[in-house]
């Protein structure tokens, strides 16, 4: 979790976002639909983006997963992502923010390592078809696409030599976090 290990036991049913929420205290990922319509509880699993309301605690058993907490540097400011959607005035109220970062952060990690050739950032067509599993009611995406682009021209700016998406939308390269050991309460059954 966030770099570092973490181990008990859950329900067979629980959701990840409760487990994030209420067992772990991780609060940014928040709940806004619980139907996985409004991406408010995106996080990274494996560094893929997924819904945690549609996620169960046990399928996550094994894997890293990162939440908003998770991808501030280690000095505790803004990732570059983080800084160009502020920047871009791509937070309004903030809600949605948490899991845009981490939807969009695979986004931009992706684009940079699959175009390290030629350091083309994502169109802006392929920036709105990445949203569309995130609703926000104050920004119109306008900024967020804004936002985008500017995290991602930052990024090919700052490490010419190799494209790291890390470097981009994550806390620096440190130890290999340690897979997360959870085991479902149904007796006999350790997930």
């Amino acid at each position: 979790m966030n770099g570092r290990p973490e181990q008990f036991a859950a329900e067979p049913n629980e959701l990840l976002v409760e487990r994030l929420r209420d067992g772990l205290g991780l609060t940014g990922t928040k709940v806004g639909c619980d139907t996985g319509q409004c991406g408010t509880c995106v996080v990274q699993l494996d560094g893929r983006s997924v819904k945690s309301c549609l996620i169960l605690t046990a399928s996550a058993a094994g894997s890293r997963v990162t939440t908003i907490e998770g991808v501030t540097t280690r000095g505790g400011e803004l990732n570059g992502l983080q800084e160009a959607l502020r920047q871009e005035h791509g937070t309004q109220c903030g809600f949605c923010t948490p899991g845009m970062v981490m939807a969009l952060g695979e986004l931009v990690e992706t684009a940079l390592t699959n175009n390290a050739a030629d350091r083309e950032a994502p169109t802006e067509p392929e920036i709105r078809e990445w949203l569309t599993g995130n609703l926000c009611r104050c920004t119109g995406y306008h900024s967020v696409v804004r936002g985008v682009q500017r995290a991602c021209s930052a990024a090919r700016t700052e490490i010419p030599e190799e494209i790291s998406g890390s470097a981009a939308v994550s806390a620096p390269a440190g130890p290999e976090p340690q897979p997360a050991s959870v085991s479902a309460s149904a007796p006999g059954k350790e997930v």
